[in-house]
């Protein structure tokens, strides 16, 4: 077995060497040889002298482990098991929390709790330090470890702590496990004449979904509002996909790995173009990678104003490459980093808001609901007093109204929507 993964190493170091376009020089032949015999040597001496009897395979995969965990935070060995969750979750539908987790300065970090789950509905917050999961310490945890700890069978509990910005001490928050069947897309209208279009992470169905929802709503509309808050991301194409949606020429985004030469660009096509309404895009600490990309390129077309909060700042591409034909195990390893239109990177940046605004209510005058004003003498006064003790008809309209319209209520109860929509009713004035 040690001689067949020595074999292994020498048709690799072999492979690699073809690869390269310029021939090794002897010096580096012979350096690489001794690179390869070194990890062969610790391999098999580990396999035979350590405490525990271990397996030469058990031995390979966590060096493997080790090592894709060393390159960065986003690199990954995946066995059998966590290539197929990461296959099922792509689809859209997966056991689990509903949170999206990056290692940031070494520590578990919250990247965005994902809409109507588990952790949405219990207050998870994008930045939300995890230190123990259940009584299991964070500390010195790889990635996919806290992963599968916090997945597990739909009904069954567990208790995650965390460290947030501004809290005193560590919180402890129970979460139910449940299926979590994403619903990437969701359309509303506000005040009848601006599409509010929610995007919350980047799976395999966000441009068909798109594509199929978003007409019936652009009949009477004046502006989009496009809102990226708390979407971890996802499938590239799908974020190149939604921005042609918006974008009838130039560079969407561009790759570029170790080699400048091998720059991949990716560009947007008059023919994918849906509408050129006026559009605002929200953004937060909880929009990452795709969602970055979107908001960015948007922005550096001039397509969009940006509004909200400074994004994550996850600007690298990762590939998922079996290492079988059967596909049952792979490694995720970063290959590239995302460049904007502009030429600007993404990683560890972030995109900066062309207008920030804050999470939390919004600001509005808190007058005496007693108050009478000219109107409301006479016969007004009547109709007042009914709706002081809630009997007023026009009311229980506005509350049978459906879910599908963003109220005015809504509004206020958003500071970032309500900016973003001030923001754009500008725009279509400007427009007009």
């Amino acid at each position: 077995m040690f001689y067949r993964f020595l074999f292994v190493c020498l048709f690799v170091f072999s492979a690699l060497s073809f690869a390269q376009n310029a021939p090794l020089s002897n010096e580096e032949a012979q350096s690489r040889l001794e690179s390869l015999s070194k990890l062969t040597k610790i391999l098999g001496t580990v396999e035979k002298y350590y405490v525990d009897d271990i397996k030469l395979q058990e031995v390979v995969d966590k060096a493997i482990k080790g090592l894709l965990q060393e390159l960065d935070a986003h690199s990954a060995y995946m066995d059998s098991k966590t290539f197929k969750e990461m296959q099922v979750q792509m689809k859209g539908e997966f056991g689990g929390l509903g949170i999206v987790v990056g290692m940031r300065d070494s520590a578990l970090t919250v990247i965005s709790p994902i809409d109507d789950t588990p952790a949405a509905r219990a207050g998870i917050k994008s930045g939300d330090i995890i230190i123990k999961i259940d009584d299991k310490s964070t500390l010195n945890m790889t990635l996919d470890e806290a992963v599968k700890h916090m997945k597990g069978e739909p009904n069954t509990e567990v208790d995650i702590t965390i460290v947030r910005k501004n809290e005193n001490k560590p919180l402890v928050i129970g979460l139910k496990r449940a299926i979590i069947d994403l619903k990437s897309v969701s359309i509303k209208t506000i005040e009848n004449d601006m599409v509010y279009l929610r995007v919350s992470t980047f799976d395999e169905k966000v441009v068909s979904s798109v594509k199929e929802q978003l007409p019936k709503y652009l009949k009477n509309a004046k502006g989009i509002v496009l809102d990226l808050r708390n979407n971890p991301g996802g499938a590239l194409k799908e974020a190149i996909g939604l921005v042609d949606l918006f974008v009838d020429s130039g560079v969407i985004v561009s790759q570029r790995g170790r080699n400048p030469q091998d720059e991949e660009k990716h560009f947007a096509s008059k023919l994918n173009t849906m509408t050129k309404l006026p559009m605002v895009v929200l953004i937060n600490g909880g929009s990452a990678s795709a969602s970055e990309i979107v908001s960015g390129s948007l922005q550096d077309h001039k397509r969009a104003i940006v509004v909200g909060e400074k994004s994550f700042g996850k600007g690298s591409v990762q590939v998922v490459l079996p290492l079988d034909e059967k596909e049952s195990e792979a490694i995720k390893l970063t290959i590239a980093r995302y460049y904007l239109p502009s030429g600007r990177s993404i990683q560890a940046v972030g995109v900066d808001p062309d207008i920030v605004a804050y999470e939390g209510e919004a600001v509005r005058s808190k007058e005496d609901d007693l108050k009478i004003k000219e109107a409301d003498l006479k016969k007004h006064l009547e109709g007042e007093l009914d709706k002081a003790n809630g009997n007023s008809k026009e009311e229980t309209t506005k509350t049978d109204e459906s879910s599908n319209n963003i109220t005015q209520n809504d509004l206020f109860a958003d500071n970032q929507l309500r900016t973003a929509t001030d923001v754009l009713q500008a725009l279509i004035l400007i427009q007009k």
